[in-house]
Parts: structure tokens; sequence; C-alpha cells
């Protein structure tokens, strides 16, 4: 029985020209900057997102970290989401590793935060009491509010308040190219307004290792010395970075693909009387969504039952559960998802 795994865009497999790429690659020793290939992706990557220089890391966590501890100082505050995903899933670094006090505001419904919280949490920096705010942080598309994207006007904005009260604004891009695909723009103008911007190789662009972290020459030449703290120096990376190349050249225009399948699937969702769609998805490739109280299924005996059928999903939160399509999803993988669906719900 063939299994859909629907639990992320993580679980996707590089592609055959991918691994062509991969075995074919010129190299050499990246810390030294001599790798061609890990040159060739980062300036690639620089490009497409409209900043001067790319930094290839391992992952979006530490492309996430290495920004924040190249823009703030130790005892600096960054201002961030509740529902962001460097405040939820990446094990508190920014505050274990850099000493970066986090300040949490709440994420509106549609991803963004709202300016006047924003202006609430900033500090006075003439109080000696008080931390200095530094830094604001936002993510496109927003995961957890349903991996919906923001607007380039929402953007703009919270650029021009950050600026305006003397802050920086990260952009945690790791979908960014699902975002641009949804709004019909340019990754690079969605990331303009932002000061440093990450975005992952390795969700739905397929490839199966890396992330680029991208921003001004001084931004990234900081970034490039702590990577290398960080134990994140890799020699003959150009390996990975080939499939990374393979990716932005291939993998961001049938980005539009998914979230035809993942709206497909909300559809038929919608169908099935048991399944209620949450936080207004799909917006892109992701559907959430609860039970009906009458299922009488645990969570994780829902979860197991839908695994026999050959269909991987993942919890999001109580009584909630996240979908999401990617390359690995063919178009065959909807019908038999809904098939299951109706199968463990009777």
């Amino acid at each position: 029985m063939q299994t859909f795994d629907f639990r992320s865009d993580t679980t996707t497999h590089p592609t055959e020209k991918m691994r062509q790429a991969m075995a074919s690659a010129e190299v050499g020793d990246d810390v030294y900057g001599e790798d061609p290939t890990v040159n060739a992706l980062e300036q690639k990557a620089a490009r497409m997102l409209g900043k001067e220089r790319g930094l290839f890391v391992t992952s979006g966590t530490m492309g996430n970290l290495l920004a924040v501890l190249a823009h703030c100082a130790r005892g600096e505050e960054a201002i961030m989401g509740t529902q962001g995903h460097t405040f939820l899933h990446e094990a508190g670094g920014v505050s274990a590793l850099g000493s970066v006090v986090i300040h949490t505001v709440p994420n509106q419904p549609d991803g963004t935060i709202a300016l006047k919280d924003l202006e609430n949490a900033l500090r006075n920096p003439e109080d000696v009491h008080e931390p200095i705010s530094r830094l604001v942080i936002l993510e496109n598309t927003q995961n957890a509010c349903g991996g919906v994207p923001l607007s380039l006007e929402y953007t703009e904005s919270a650029a021009a308040f950050a600026h305006k009260h003397g802050l920086l604004l990260h952009l945690d891009g790791a979908r960014i190219f699902n975002a641009a695909v949804a709004l019909g723009l340019p990754a690079s103008k969605l990331a303009e307004p932002a000061d440093s911007v990450t975005f992952c190789l390795s969700k739905g662009l397929c490839a199966p290792v890396g992330s680029v972290l991208c921003g001004n020459a001084t931004l990234i030449s900081k970034a490039r010395r702590l990577r290398k703290m960080l134990g994140g120096g890799m020699r003959q990376a150009g390996i990975i970075a080939a499939a990374g190349i393979v990716a932005l050249d291939e993998m961001v225009d049938r980005l539009a693909e998914d979230h035809r399948r993942a709206a497909l699937l909300a559809e038929g969702l919608r169908s099935i009387g048991k399944v209620h769609l949450t936080k207004n998805s799909p917006q892109t490739n992701m559907v959430f969504f609860k039970l009906d109280e009458s299922v009488t299924l645990s969570m994780q005996e829902f979860l197991e039952a839908m695994k026999q059928e050959g269909v991987l999903l993942m919890d999001s939160g109580p009584g909630e559960y996240r979908m999401v399509t990617h390359h690995d999803i063919p178009g065959k993988a909807v019908d038999v998802t809904l098939a299951a669906f109706r199968k463990v719900l009777g």
C-alpha cells in the first residue's frame, strides 16, 4: 500500500535531477569561501530575494538564529508573534545561545502582528531597568495561523514602524515562495522591506537539506562568523547546495500545484460532515481541521487509523490537525485520502 505523507512539506524527497546535480557537483572548501557551487547558490538566492548577499545554512532554525544574533546584542530584545516559529519551534535558541530576550505579542488570525501591539511592546531605551528593543520578527507564510501569506502592504507598514523606532525587521520566510505564488508577486518584492530574510530549500522546494539567510554584506559577514561559531561551517557543501540550485530553478513555479491540491483536499473534506476546516484554510499549501464532537476516536487513535489507511497527518494543537500538500503528493492522493477519511470516520 502506498503511503501519502501530509505531515509536512519537509518530507519531500529530492528529485532525480537534484540527485544528478549532487553527484556531479563541483566542490571546494566553503569555510574558505572556495566552494563554487555554494557560492553560486548564495548568489542566486540573494538575487531572487533582492538582497546583497546570501549565506547557505543547515536549516531555517539556524538561519533565523544567525539573523537574531547578528542583529541583537546580548540582553537586547526581539519582538515576535505568539504563533511565530522562532518562538514556538526553535528550542528557544535565540535566548539559550544568544542571551536575546524574547518578547511575544499576539498574532492576528491573518498572521500579522497589530502595529499597536508592536508599539505597546517597545521598551524605553532610557530606562535602565528594561532591555533594549532591537528587532521585530515576522513569518511569511505564517504557519500556525493557517499557512497564510502576509501582504506586501503589511510587511511594508511593519518595516516602516520598526525603522521609525530604530528597530530592524527580520522575515522568517521559510515558505516565502509559497507566499509569492499565492500573492502573484516576486519573492524579492515581499522581502524588500526587511533587513534580513531566511527561506527553506528543504520544504516545498524539495531539496534534501538547507536554507539561505539573505541580507546586506555587513550582516552576512557577521552571520558567516557566527555560523562557524555554532559549528555550521560545512566544507565541501556544494554536494547539497547543488540540489538547492535545482530547487530554485525548477520548483518555485510548481508550488501553485500544491496550493491547487490543498484546495481540492479542503473541498472534499468540507463534504464530510464530521470534518470542520479551521483557520480559514487553505490559503496556500496547508489544510487545518477539527473533527466533530460526535467522533469518539481520540487524537492518537484517529492518527493511527489514518496511518493504517496509508495517510500520514499530524496534530497541530488541542483537537486540531494539519495536512500539507507538496511535490510528493500526487493528484490521486487527494481521492485516496478522502476515501480514507470516510472509512475511518464512518
